[in-house]
C-alpha cells in the first residue's frame, strides 16, 4: 500500500520560510491533482494550494503570492515553497494526491509560526 509521507514542517519566525515535501512510498498512476491543505486548531480542513495534471494551479486566497506548490510526477512528490509566513500560517498541513482510483493522504507535519 502507498503511503505519503510529509516533511519541512517546524517553527519559524514571522516573515521566514518553509519549504514542505511529500514523497510518495512507491508509484501512483493516473495523478488527476496533487494538493496541499491544512488545519488549524479548532478550524475545518482547508485547500492551501493545489497542482493539477495539466501543470494549472490554484491557490487559497491568503498565500497567494506568498506560497508555490510544485509537482514532480515520475518522483510522485510535491512541495510547497512557504515565504513571508504569518502567524496565521499556523497549522498542521497535509500532503494529497488524487488518483483516478482513489484519494491518499499524509499524516500531516505541523508548521507553528511565530509573532
Amino acid at each position: 500500500q502507498v503511503t505519503l509521507v510529509e516533511s519541512g514542517g517546524g517553527l519559524v519566525q514571522a516573515g521566514g520560510s518553509l519549504r514542505l515535501s511529500c514523497a510518495a512510498s512507491g508509484r501512483i498512476f493516473n495523478i488527476r491533482a496533487m494538493a496541499w491543505y491544512r488545519q488549524a486548531p479548532g478550524k475545518q480542513r482547508e485547500l492551501v494550494a493545489g497542482i493539477f495534471s495539466g501543470g494549472s494551479t490554484k491557490y487559497e486566497d491568503s498565500v497567494k503570492g506568498r506560497f508555490t506548490i510544485s509537482r514532480d510526477d515520475a518522483k510522485t512528490t510535491v512541495s510547497l515553497e512557504m515565504n513571508s509566513l504569518k502567524p496565521e500560517d499556523t497549522a498542521v498541513y497535509y500532503c494529497n494526491v488524487a488518483s483516478l482510483y482513489r484519494n491518499y493522504w499524509g499524516e500531516g507535519t505541523l508548521v507553528t509560526v511565530s509573532s
